[in-house]
């Protein structure tokens, strides 16, 4: 199988690799310590056997809603998008160009597509998050399958009577917990659930937002603010719950959260700082959170705004959103409140344990994951882990491949878990078999409640048991 460069560099900030006798084989004095090297295959992007596509009508033309819309370009044999609803013009005109979608199947808003009958198999629900519950219980009543972009809803009640519909209706529901889908988790799973460890001790996870990726994404950007949005531990890591939900495989019971915005704070701006990074402000320069520096950078953050087709008029127009949008605003002048370091402890069943991480200030991004049994250990980065065997002292490196013959993997992101999902998807939809699918709304509702018990915890500062309804 052929390989093409991914990057590897991300191996050498694995957590603690400075201290090596963190990391280091206990038994590395017994003979058997040879490192033999496996490949995690990639998983198969595409449905072959699929002639008749899945008609679908997009709810939101933004970033999530093109990465499931252009699974259909690579794959139109399994994936046909017939409509789309989107309020800003020119991501719906850019949306209905690339599908080829006629006049009569475009609207403004998603609840103008449901004043007409059923016309498609199947919605995305890709809009803010806030919009999630409305257009997915509408979609439901008329029939239609869904596909929900994560979190399912920013409340506990709607996220519980989308489940409730959706078993009453009989719809399909897929929330789009992706990295269930990625083959690095997928192997995991499987590690664990096999005894390759032993018994399942306790795991470590850890998610490096980047800070970056922080300052745009939950200072400035759309989840800046947990009370119009959704709280930073569904908006962005109820991946990592569910990952360890799922990869641990029994309930959780209890679980107790810390954290808090520490450093994005009025408080902290530097002195000669303004309100815009454009308002000539003292520090700009020397500040690694400069707007000017951070959106001007090429193929960098900037496609955040939806840049004009002439490539000449981009730096002008990136400056004009800087000084009129919230991506120019000073990030310790921002109205966010979401915390920039949250921590989480879980008890499940079986007295396993787990401790989750989510840290704004890395220099790096890319999930890290330690898994403790009682015969073995597993450490990996995301693009590889290591099994060490406690009894013969054997080392095995898994390493995640990209296969130049899967081209919808290399287009996939999440690890290959974007498209892995729509894949999946699609084919349950086609043969109505919920049973195709890991991430249906059924399996998905726990990691979102123990995502609700959690905000709750840090909150209250109290530890919080956790009752599935």
């Amino acid at each position: 199988m052929k390989k093409i460069d991914r990057r590897k560099a991300l191996k050498n900030l694995s957590i603690g690799l400075s201290g090596a006798t963190i990391l280091s084989n206990p038994l590395s004095g017994l003979a058997n310590t040879a490192t033999n090297s496996n490949t995690i295959p990639s998983k198969t992007i595409g449905n072959l056997s699929i002639e008749n596509p899945v008609t679908v009508i997009t709810l939101g033309a933004g970033s999530r809603g093109n990465v499931y819309g252009n699974y259909g370009v690579q794959f139109p044999k399994e994936l046909d998008v017939v409509g789309v609803a989107e309020p800003i013009l020119i991501r719906n005109e850019r949306y209905s160009k690339k599908h080829n979608i006629p006049e009569i199947n475009r609207f403004d808003s998603w609840e103008h597509v449901f004043n007409r009958p059923k016309f498609a198999d199947a919605v995305i629900i890709s809009t803010p998050d806030n919009l999630h519950y409305a257009p997915c219980m509408k979609a439901l009543e008329m029939g239609y399958d869904v596909l929900l972009e994560k979190p399912i809803s920013p409340s506990e009640k709607e996220c519980l009577d989308i489940l409730s519909l959706a078993n009453k209706t009989g719809r399909i529901v897929a929330v789009c917990h992706v990295l269930r889908y990625a083959p690095y988790f997928i192997k995991l799973r499987e590690m664990i659930q096999s005894g390759s460890i032993g018994k399942l001790i306790s795991i470590q996870h850890l998610e490096p937002i980047e800070h970056i990726h922080m300052s745009h994404s939950y200072v400035r950007g759309n989840w800046h603010n947990s009370k119009e949005t959704t709280p930073i531990i569904l908006a962005k890591s109820c991946h990592d719950l569910d990952i360890l939900r799922w990869m641990i495989g029994k309930p959780c019971k209890s679980i107790a959260a810390f954290g808090s915005l520490k450093w994005f704070k009025k408080e902290n701006a530097p002195e000669g700082s303004t309100n815009r990074c454009t308002d000539g402000c003292a520090v700009e320069k020397t500040c690694p959170y400069s707007a000017l520096k951070i959106y001007n950078k090429r193929d960098g953050w900037s496609s955040v705004f939806d840049l004009p087709d002439d490539t000449t008029k981009h730096k002008e127009y990136i400056l004009d959103q800087l000084k009129t949008t919230n991506y120019g605003r000073c990030v310790y002048r921002m109205d966010n409140d979401q915390p920039d370091h949250y921590v989480t402890s879980m008890e499940f069943e079986d007295e396993i344990t787990a401790n989750f991480s989510m840290e704004a200030f890395t220099s790096y991004h890319g999930r890290r994951t330690r898994i403790m049994g009682s015969h073995g250990d597993i450490t990996g980065d995301m693009t590889e882990f290591t099994h060490t065997d406690f009894l013969t002292g054997k080392v095995t490196k898994w390493d995640v491949s990209i296969d130049q013959e899967n081209r919808g993997y290399q287009a996939s992101g999440h690890g290959g878990g974007d498209w892995g999902l729509v894949t999946d998807w699609i084919n349950a939809v086609k043969n109505q078999d919920t049973s195709l699918l890991t991430s249906t709304i059924d399996a998905s509702v726990e990691s979102h409640i123990m995502g609700f018990m959690a905000e709750k915890s840090r909150k209250t500062n109290q530890t919080v048991p956790i009752y599935l309804k």
